[in-house]
């Protein structure tokens, strides 16, 4: 880690206490953790916010594989958009629902619209896309 620096922070009390409540519940050790982690949170945004900057995401979806055609388009979608493609998992989690992880890694703009196809299939019942960079610069 580069050097330190320290800094302080004017807060209002109750929002303090919200904060210390909400770092605790998630286990971070201290709060300078805890406000680490919401800035670099913030530059992950604004990575993504520049449809040219490359990044990475996984994006998450569960469907029924009993849906006519679903499992090709699924496959389809993400053979037509190799480049953009890293990985993908399948798993069955029961007799009619599968889970796919797809990860992603190109230009933000690319990968977003790729994430929302894929999510917006007919037949998928819920899908979620996590965006995040490459790691450079996030200290």
């Amino acid at each position: 880690m580069p050097h330190v620096e320290r800094f302080s922070i004017s807060m209002n009390r109750e929002l303090l206490k919200t904060f210390d409540e909400l770092t605790a519940r998630k286990g971070y050790p201290n709060r300078s953790e805890a406000i680490r982690d919401l800035v670099r949170n913030a530059l992950v945004e604004e990575r993504w916010a520049d449809a040219n900057e490359k990044v990475a995401a996984t994006v998450t979806i569960v469907y029924d594989h009993h849906t006519r055609e679903l499992a090709d388009r699924l496959a389809d979608i993400q053979h037509h958009h190799g480049s953009l493609v890293v990985a993908a998992t399948h798993i069955h989690l029961d007799n009619d629902n599968c889970l796919e992880v797809v990860i992603l890694r190109g230009l933000s703009g690319r990968v977003r619209q790729l994430a929302e196809l894929l999510i917006a299939q007919k037949g998928v019942k819920h899908g979620r896309a996590v965006y995040t960079t490459e790691g450079r610069d996030l200290w």
